[in-house]
């Protein structure tokens, strides 16, 4: 597969093809580090891309966008399978034609080849709301002339299409808790492997020096695997939820942080080290709307199904249009809907300030209204993007690069070699600890000119 690297001092994406098969790499094309006759080695490649990322992740505000990219290699990494993607529901009850077809006509526009269940869920939520509008004068259904088909009963229909809703939104539900259940279920030894591999990765991002802001994590992705790895992690995940029984969404956004007060110290408290900010931007597997407010219940990492928690929750009846996890919407409705308005508003405000970057792994550039806010975000010249991706079958990536005419605030490492999890922990993200002697050993070189001018250029704006 080719790879495709670009970092910040690159003019465009330079393309990297397998050199035979000794696992090195050649250039195609122009570029100003490499000739095309060279051989390039992942060692090589990491002392340009390790010191250019350690630069960037201690940037004053620093931001993680996980897509479902992560998800798929660590169920790939602990089970040694290609996880099963979202299917497509064949045996709806009611206007299954008409969905299907609207369903096949937003997928093309939105340059999928075919939908999946997440485009036919938001399709009959749009398709009920349709129905409830020509139901609410409750007009009984006239009869139909004669020689002529019958009028359809939308009540009856509505009636049917929401018992669908019901319906596919278990099916949606079960297939993200199978996921969770084979990574529970895998072999000790390679789960083992995986959640440590998993742990590496999120604390690259999360070891940061006291005089940064916290790390903000946002994730598209339905499973509980990044909170899981933050466990496993010792990570302390701060977001909107307050309580411990049933912790309720809240859309005061105070600046809630853990602090310490160090021995014989007394007014002086310290940021707490392995601390980040999360926010699930379409919802979660554990939520669940419940009169009038938003909370999370117990689910345990790999429970077969949800239904005995909705069960409880709902007092004896599992209602699954009460749970809280909202497919993707051409139309951007999540977007003004309680509470992912109050999420997208934590996405527009994390990243776009000065001096922020965000990094990308495993999101595919497919949510027009989260590239919207990467959009603006870039118009801020001190900040920058690093996307980092398995690969790029639709050009999404390749499309938001070019379309953004900002390259020189994009950094991109993508193809199978950049995008699998094991390769970037072992070779290119910095270590998770935040080490001094590291950080001297950096200023060091920088006086003796051994860095590359860019990522002097970094290291200098660091206090």
């Amino acid at each position: 597969m080719t790879q495709y690297l670009k970092l910040g001092d690159d003019q465009s994406p330079v393309q990297l093809d397998l050199n035979g098969d000794n696992s090195t790499f050649k250039v195609v094309g122009d570029c100003a580090w490499a000739k095309t006759q060279d051989e390039i080695t992942p060692d090589f490649l990491r002392a340009r891309i390790e010191p250019w990322l350690t630069a960037l992740f201690q940037s004053e505000h620093l931001n993680l966008l996980v897509g479902a990219g992560l998800s798929s290699a660590v169920q790939q990494l602990a089970t040694g399978a290609l996880p099963q993607g979202m299917g497509w529901i064949t045996d709806l009850k009611v206007c299954k034609g008409e969905i299907d077809s609207y369903v096949t006509m937003s997928a093309k526009a939105s340059g999928r080849e075919g939908g999946n269940i997440e485009d036919q869920i938001r399709s009959i939520n749009e398709l009920i709301k349709g129905l409830e509008i020509l139901t609410a004068q409750n007009l009984p259904v006239p009869p139909a002339p004669p020689g002529t088909l019958p009028y359809r009963n939308f009540k009856n229909e509505l009636v049917e299409l929401k018992s669908e809703l019901s319906r596919c939104l278990k099916l949606f539900s079960d297939s993200v808790s199978n996921g969770e259940k084979s990574i529970r279920d895998a072999e000790p030894n390679r789960k083992n492997e995986t959640f440590n591999y998993l742990v590496n990765f999120l604390m690259s991002f999360a070891s940061r020096t006291a005089t940064r802001d916290r790390l903000h994590i946002f994730t598209t992705n339905y499973d509980r695997i990044l909170e899981t790895g933050a466990e496993l992690a010792g990570l302390r995940l701060v977001d909107r939820f307050v309580g411990s029984i049933a912790p309720l969404f809240r859309s005061s956004r105070l600046e809630v942080d853990y602090h310490y007060n160090p021995p014989g110290i007394r007014g002086e408290p310290r940021y707490l080290e392995g601390v980040a900010r999360f926010t699930k931007l379409h919802g979660s597997l554990d939520w669940y709307a419940n009169e009038g407010a938003i909370r999370r219940f117990g689910l345990p990492f790999g429970a077969a199904t949800v239904e005995p928690f909705l069960e409880v929750e709902g007092a004896g009846a599992a209602n699954y249009q009460k749970l809280m996890i909202y497919p993707n919407s051409v139309k951007d409705r999540e977007t003004s809907e309680y509470p992912y308005v109050e999420l997208f508003r934590d996405l527009a405000s994390a990243t776009c300030r000065p001096n922020s970057t965000l990094v990308t792994y495993g999101y595919s550039f497919g949510d027009e209204h989260i590239n919207r806010v990467l959009m603006d975000m870039l118009t801020i010249p001190s900040t920058h993007i690093v996307i980092i991706a398995y690969g790029d079958p639709l050009g999404r990536i390749m499309s938001f690069i070019k379309e953004s005419g900002r390259q020189a605030q994009m950094s991109l490492l993508l193809g199978d070699h950049f995008g699998d999890l094991k390769t970037l922990v072992d070779y290119y993200l910095p270590k998770a600890a935040i080490d001094r002697t590291s950080i001297r050993m950096a200023e060091l070189l920088k006086s003796r000119g051994l860095y590359p001018a860019a990522i002097q250029s970094a290291i200098g704006g660091e206090e």
